[in-house]
C-alpha cells in the first residue's frame, strides 16, 4: 500500500485536535521555559490566551465532533495567537513600538518630582516586551511562536474546507 501524504489524512475531525493538542504543547513548553527561569513579559503572557481557547476547541471537537462554530473559532483563536506573537516579535526586532507598559517607556521624566520618579522606577516592570530572552536560528520564542500559528491556522482553515466539502451545515 503506498505511503498517503499527512496532509491527505488530516479530515474535518484530526486537523483540528491535532492543532488543539499543538496549542496545549506550545503552553507547555513556554511553561517549561518558564520554570526554567525565562521569565514572561506582559505580551509572552497575552500570546498564551488564544492557545488556551484553541485547546479547548480542540478538545471540543474531540469531544462532539467538527462543528462550523468550534472550527471558526479555532481558526480565529490561531491567527490571535499568530497576531500577538507576530506583533511582539515586531516589537523585538525593533519594527514599531510596544505596549509603553514593558518597553522600558515611563513617560515625560522631566515633569516628575524626585518622588514620583522613585515611585514610578520602582513600580517599573522588570521584564521587557523589546528584548529577547532567548534567540533560536534567528527567532525569538515570539518569532517562532508567530510560525507555529501560522501552521496551526492552516490546519484549522484545512479542517473547515473538508468539512465544507463533507457536510456544510
Amino acid at each position: 500500500m503506498p505511503a498517503v501524504p499527512v496532509i491527505h489524512r488530516l479530515d474535518a475531525r484530526r486537523a483540528p485536535v491535532a492543532a488543539g493538542l499543538a496549542s496545549a504543547l506550545l503552553l507547555a513548553a513556554a511553561l517549561v521555559f518558564q520554570a526554567a527561569g525565562y521569565v514572561p513579559c506582559e505580551l509572552c503572557i497575552l500570546q498564551r490566551w488564544p492557545h488556551v481557547a484553541a485547546a479547548a476547541f480542540g478538545l471540543g471537537v474531540l469531544a462532539i465532533g467538527p462543528r462550523r462554530w468550534l472550527l471558526v473559532l479555532g481558526l480565529l483563536s490561531a491567527l490571535a495567537a499568530m497576531l500577538i506573537a507576530g506583533y511582539h516579535a515586531g516589537v523585538e526586532w525593533g519594527w514599531w513600538a510596544g505596549p509603553s507598559a514593558c518597553t522600558g517607556s515611563l513617560g515625560d521624566l522631566t515633569a516628575l518630582s524626585t518622588t514620583d520618579l522613585m515611585t514610578r522606577l520602582n513600580a517599573a516592570p522588570v521584564v521587557r516586551c523589546d528584548q529577547p530572552a532567548l534567540v533560536v536560528l534567528g527567532l525569538s520564542m515570539a518569532g517562532w511562536n508567530a510560525l507555529a500559528s501560522a501552521g496551526l491556522s492552516v490546519l484549522w482553515a484545512i479542517s473547515l474546507s473538508r468539512l465544507a466539502g463533507r457536510d456544510p451545515a
